[in-house]
């Protein structure tokens, strides 16, 4: 949306610490000379060989210093390593605070390197009823349709990283849809239909 409204000139920046990066900040140069770029990299070693930890214990030990959620960029796990974005007056911040994760030890420093996270995806086919929203999220989702509707009434549905209002808004192609708890999904396009009029779907879902 912001890209939209405001698209990146020679005073505008959107930067996430890496070029692919899923969460960016919008920066706003005051002349074109200006070079400021203020996100730095963070990693910490971490052992699993005994207590493993996913994305959502990094994100819960994040929330739990209570520091706003808009304040760190990408993380991921690589390994035997943990890498975090964040801009450099909130990475002093996290070094200092943040030690622990789920049962583990850990101790974060910046990094002059800027590594990109791999992200990896699947692609498959789906027959849906039709490209209204609420029967796409049923069809991924594997519910029914009313519970398809109930979870957009709840908030839980995202279209392009917006939350869906509307139950019966058609999706296009390339669409973005986030499902809570399930996934996230890309639209890629109809492939067919079949002999009852339903419609064979393709689409990609992040890994």
């Amino acid at each position: 949306m912001a890209e939209t409204m405001i698209p990146s000139s020679d005073l505008v920046r959107y930067e996430g610490g890496y070029q692919d990066a899923l969460k960016k900040k919008v920066i706003f140069l005051k002349d074109r000379e200006d070079d400021l770029l203020d996100i730095v990299c963070l990693a910490s070693k971490v052992d699993q060989r005994f207590c493993s930890i996913s994305h959502r214990d990094i994100l819960g030990a994040l929330m739990s210093l209570q520091i706003d959620r808009h304040s760190f960029g990408d993380f991921w796990i690589d390994e035997d390593r943990i890498y975090l974005y964040s801009d450099e007056h909130m990475a002093r911040f996290l070094c200092k605070e943040l030690i622990r994760i789920s049962s583990l030890s850990v101790h974060f420093e910046q990094i002059a390197e800027h590594p990109a996270q791999q992200f990896h995806y699947r692609t498959f086919e789906e027959v849906i009823a039709s490209q209204r929203a609420d029967a796409i999220v049923a069809a991924l989702a594997h519910v029914s349709r009313s519970e398809a509707k109930e979870m957009i009434r709840l908030g839980r549905i995202q279209i392009d990283h917006c939350p869906l209002v509307h139950a019966d808004e058609v999706c296009d192609n390339d669409v973005t849809i986030s499902i809570r708890g399930i996934g996230r999904f890309r639209f890629l396009g109809v492939l067919r239909t079949t002999r009852k009029d339903r419609i064979v779907a393709e689409f990609q879902q992040s890994l």
